[in-house]
C-alpha cells in the first residue's frame, strides 16, 4: 500500500506539488473519468429496479423501496414515510394512487384508509445489490443459448484469423517473390473500404453456398483481416533470417518452420490479434444480424437486439445481460495482457 501511495503521490523531483504536477493529476484523472465512468454506471445500473432507472435526478446507487406484507393484501405493499396534517411522520404502506391522491394502510391497523396527497409521502428506501434483474434476465433472455453460439463463433472464428493470417505474414515477411509488396499494400488498401459496401456481395455468395442462418457463415467472412496480417508481417520481419535457413539446413520443411520456429517466436503478436478477434467477432453486431434470422442461432449482441418489446423495453434486464456480456472480453484481456504492449510495441521494428 505504501508504494502505491508513493507512486500516486510522485512529483517532478521536488518536495512539494507544483503546477505542473497537479495538471498532470487532473488530466489523468478526467481520462480515468472518461474512460470508465460509464462502464461503473453501467455495472451500478444493472443493479436497479426498472423505475429506479428512470428516475429523475438520476441515482448513481441501486436504491430498493422497502416493503411490507400487511394482512388482507395478496402481495407486499410499498412503504412510505407520511407526513400527516399535525407534522408528525409514520410510515405507512400504499394500497394504490388514484391522480395525486394516494391511499394508505397502517400496516398494524389495515382496517382504515388513509388519504394524503402524494407530495406527502416520501419512499423508504434502502441501497440493494440484489440478482434478481441478472436471475430473470438469464430465465427469460435465453442467455445459455445465446452465450453458447457467440463462444463457437469468437473461438473458431479467432482460431481461424491466427491460423490464416499467420501463414499470409509469414509469406508476406520470410519468401522473396515479385509482387509481393503489391500483394501486401493491395490486402493494406481494403482498410479504406467500409464494410456496408460489401455487406451485399458477401450475403449473395453465403445465399449462394446456403450458409445463411449458420454460425460457419458468421465465421469463415470474417477469417482474413488485412490488419492480423499487417501486424504479423511487420511482427515476422524482425525474426532473423539465419534461423529459416539454419533449419532448411537441417532438413526442415516450410510447414515445420512455420509451425515450430515461426509461431512459438511471434506468440506477443498472436497474442495481441487474439485479443483483437476476441473482441472483433464477440461484439459484432451487423454482419451476425444480416445473416441469421432464426433465435436459434442468435449471438449476444443480436439477442441483446432483439430483447426488446414492442410497447415496453426492460432496461434493467439489458442492461444486467450486458454486464454479463462484458465478463469474457474482460478476462481474455486479463489472461493476455502482458503480451499486449510487447506485441505492439515491438511491430515494426527490425
Amino acid at each position: 500500500m505504501g508504494a502505491v501511495l508513493a507512486f500516486l503521490t510522485r512529483t517532478h523531483g521536488r518536495k512539494r506539488m507544483d503546477m505542473a504536477d497537479i495538471m498532470t493529476y487532473v488530466y489523468l484523472c478526467l481520462g480515468v473519468f472518461i474512460m470508465f465512468g460509464p462502464v461503473l454506471w453501467l455495472i451500478l445500473s444493472s443493479f436497479k429496479t426498472s423505475g429506479e432507472i428512470v428516475h429523475f435526478p438520476p441515482r448513481i446507487l441501486p436504491y430498493r423501496q422497502d416493503t411490507v406484507q400487511v394482512a388482507g393484501y395478496d402481495t407486499p405493499l410499498p412503504l412510505y414515510n407520511v407526513t400527516m396534517k399535525d407534522g408528525s411522520v409514520v410510515q405507512l404502506a400504499e394500497v394504490t394512487r388514484i391522480g395525486l391522491e394516494s391511499q394508505l394502510v397502517d400496516p398494524k391497523n389495515p382496517a382504515q384508509i388513509i388519504k394524503v396527497n402524494i407530495k406527502q409521502r416520501v419512499p423508504v428506501e434502502h441501497i440493494d445489490f440484489g440478482l434478481d434483474n441478472y436471475v430473470e434476465g438469464i430465465n427469460s433472455f435465453n442467455f445459455g443459448v445465446y452465450l453458447w453460439n457467440s463462444v463457437i463463433v469468437t473461438l473458431f472464428a479467432t482460431l481461424l484469423t491466427l491460423l490464416v493470417n499467420s501463414m499470409a505474414a509469414f509469406a508476406l515477411s520470410k519468401y522473396k517473390f515479385r509482387g509481393s509488396n503489391a500483394i501486401f499494400m493491395t490486402m493494406i488498401a481494403t482498410l479504406m473500404v467500409p464494410i456496408s459496401t460489401i455487406l451485399v456481395p458477401i450475403f449473395l455468395v453465403i445465399t449462394t453456398i446456403h450458409w445463411n442462418n449458420t454460425l460457419i457463415g458468421i465465421i469463415i467472412p470474417t477469417v482474413a483481416t488485412p490488419t492480423g496480417v499487417f501486424l504479423l508481417r511487420q511482427y515476422m520481419l524482425t525474426l532473423p533470417d539465419e534461423l529459416i535457413d539454419a533449419a532448411r539446413i537441417d532438413g526442415a520443411s516450410e510447414w515445420r518452420i512455420y509451425a515450430q520456429i515461426i509461431l512459438p517466436l511471434a506468440k506477443p503478436a498472436l497474442a495481441v490479434l487474439a485479443i483483437f478477434s476476441v473482441m472483433w467477432r464477440w461484439n459484432d453486431f451487423l454482419w451476425p444480424l444480416v445473416v441469421l434470422s432464426r433465435s436459434e442461432f442468435f449471438t449476444l449482441q443480436v439477442g441483446l437486439a432483439s430483447f426488446q418489446g414492442e410497447l415496453n423495453v426492460q432496461w434493467n434486464l439489458i442492461l444486467a445481460m450486458t454486464v454479463l456480456t462484458l465478463l469474457p472480453i474482460t478476462l481474455i484481456f486479463g489472461i493476455l495482457q502482458e503480451n499486449i504492449t510487447t506485441g505492439i510495441a515491438t511491430t515494426g521494428m527490425k
